[in-house]
């Protein structure tokens, strides 16, 4: 529980800024795609900083490694908050994604090592409960946000968050059962082991291209219900709740859907479902469809995130810890990407060619996953 009510500040910290957008663009003087690098920043700094907490919460302890560095966040994001300049904000951005980015990653690593494989699914759709909530409350807290009178209130909000839910995990990694690795540091060699395994790239390049696709799209639907449906930005930040709620529905029937679908066809069902719901976002005309199409996509999202996820907390079991990392880092680097990519697209031409296309691009990465899979499981079979 406490790990999640950690992952709700990590992943609502990456989202706050989505709807704000258009206040930081008017705030600031700057463009669309240059207001758009305070999400940039934020996700390229989480990604590279994997690097350094993996071995970190080996030697250390993940718990109490997400808990001294949820408390630097926390402190990041106050500088968010008192920042006089988009430069000056852009730091405190940068900062916090740097220090935010041990609390996900870390803590799968750590169910990883104390949960079985075959009950491990179920608990991680139940962790990831803070990250779903996490990014539908922070798009919709600045949307709220945009449409005040002073925008950088959701800052003063994280930054409690984070301190508060670092004091209790400090607490809690006192008694840790997880085993620390003692002597020297084999952290880099074993990044080298885990790219070195195929089914670990099968995993690992998915999850980055699905960062590139998805969180460039999800970065632009408040923008877009914005400028080319009419929604208030609070209203349109509120959207995305439908998005997290997706998610929280797969997360409580996870363990029933695994038992039904199985992962391949968890990762085909999402699939399809991530790309519908993309496209109802980006063409309906009606204002109530799209929090439906959110919804759908955010289900979606879920289900085959998830898989991959599950799939990377076993792709090399003897590297844990270096294998999160680098599947953490990958993704979110993707989303830096992505955004990037989607931030020149919405400026140059229209948010709605951001949606449109990721509906269709997910398409054959989620696939190509799906029936790797089942030939790895047919092989193991045999």
């Amino acid at each position: 529980m406490l790990l999640s009510l950690a992952a709700f500040a990590s992943a609502a910290s990456m989202r706050v800024t989505d709807a704000l957008l258009p206040r930081l663009s008017q705030q600031f003087h700057v463009g669309l795609a240059q207001a758009a690098n305070v999400i940039t920043v934020f996700a390229v700094a989480y990604g590279v900083m994997q690097i350094a907490f993996g071995p970190l919460g080996d030697r250390f302890g993940k718990l109490r490694v997400i808990s001294l560095a949820a408390i630097g966040a926390s402190v990041a994001t106050v500088f968010c908050l008192l920042a006089p300049t988009f430069e000056m904000f852009l730091v405190g951005r940068t900062l916090a994604g740097a220090l935010c980015g041990s609390i996900i990653p870390l803590a799968m690593a750590w169910i990883g090592d104390v949960v079985p494989y075959e009950r491990r699914q179920p608990v991680l759709a139940r962790f990831l409960i803070g990250q779903i909530l996490g990014i539908g409350g922070g798009a919709a807290v600045g949307g709220f946000a945009a449409e005040s009178a002073e925008w950088r209130w959701p800052f003063a909000v994280l930054a409690a968050w984070l301190f508060v839910s670092a004091v209790f995990l400090l607490r809690e990694s006192r008694r840790d059962p997880a085993p620390l690795r003692t002597g020297k540091s084999r952290f880099y060699q074993d990044l080298f082991n885990v790219a070195r395994t195929p089914w670990a790239r099968v995993v690992i390049g998915t999850v980055s291209i699905e960062g590139v696709i998805v969180f460039g799209a999800l970065a632009f639907i408040p923008t877009h219900l914005h400028f080319a449906r009419g929604f208030p930005m609070s209203h349109a930040g509120l959207a995305m709740l439908t998005f997290s709620g997706g998610g929280i529905a797969f997360a409580l029937f996870a363990k029933q859907a695994v038992q039904t679908l199985g992962e391949v066809g968890l990762a085909i069902a999402g699939t399809i479902l991530l790309a519908l719901g993309l496209a109802l976002a980006a063409w309906t005309p009606f204002a109530a469809a799209a929090p439906t199409g959110a919804l759908v996509g955010g289900l979606g999202f879920y289900m085959l995130h998830n898989t991959l996820q599950t799939n990377a907390t076993q792709m090399a079991p003897q590297h844990r810890g270096a294998g999160m990392a680098l599947f953490a880092s990958m993704f979110f680097l993707g989303q830096s990407a992505g955004i990037a990519a989607a931030g020149f697209v919405a400026e140059s031409f229209a948010p709605i060619y951001v949606l449109v296309a990721a509906s269709l691009a997910i398409l054959p990465v989620g696939f190509t996953f799906a029936f790797r899979k089942r030939s790895a499981l047919q092989r193991e079979s045999s």
